[in-house]
């Protein structure tokens, strides 16, 4: 896997508007975005400085998108939203693997939340070491703590 994590371009609107209207990628998200939508996304999320999320691909090729932010004074939030074509193939595990290495950089706890209905992510996030810290605004929120913790086992 040659994986890479960038910074979104205006020239991403077009992948970003084909996943986020996808029903089955929004599944768990939010109702499928139309292309004013996705175009708002990109400028308030993905443009935004600091940015909240960043394209992924893989050889050039847009898998989806990462989130990567703020989420308190000691964590930063991440996670990934990909194409149907990318699950099952080792990609959010890689991408989790990438966001953990990156926040022990920046000496940050991580944390993900999901739907608790989203038994995919949960998986990862156990996998990865993360404690189930249980539902916060209807989301089921995960920690990584102990900034000098190394990604977990890929």
């Amino acid at each position: 896997m040659n994986i890479t994590i960038r910074r979104m371009r205006p020239d991403d609107v077009d992948a970003l508007y084909r996943l986020l209207s996808d029903q089955a990628v929004m599944r768990y998200l939010e109702p499928p975005y139309d292309r004013a939508q996705a175009e708002v996304f990109l400028r308030t999320a993905g443009l935004a400085e600091p940015p909240l999320v960043y394209a992924a691909e893989e050889n050039g090729a847009f898998l989806g998108y990462v989130i990567y932010h703020a989420y308190d004074a000691e964590s930063v939030e991440i996670g990934w939203v990909l194409f149907p074509e990318s699950w099952g193939r080792g990609y959010a595990s890689a991408l989790t693997d990438l966001l953990i290495g990156r926040a022990r950089r920046e000496q940050k706890d991580v944390v993900l939340e999901c739907d608790p209905a989203q038994e995919a992510t949960k998986r990862i996030a156990v996998k990865k070491g993360f404690h189930d810290c249980g539902i916060s605004d209807g989301l089921a929120v995960y920690r990584l703590c102990g900034k000098n913790q190394n990604a977990g086992s890929s």
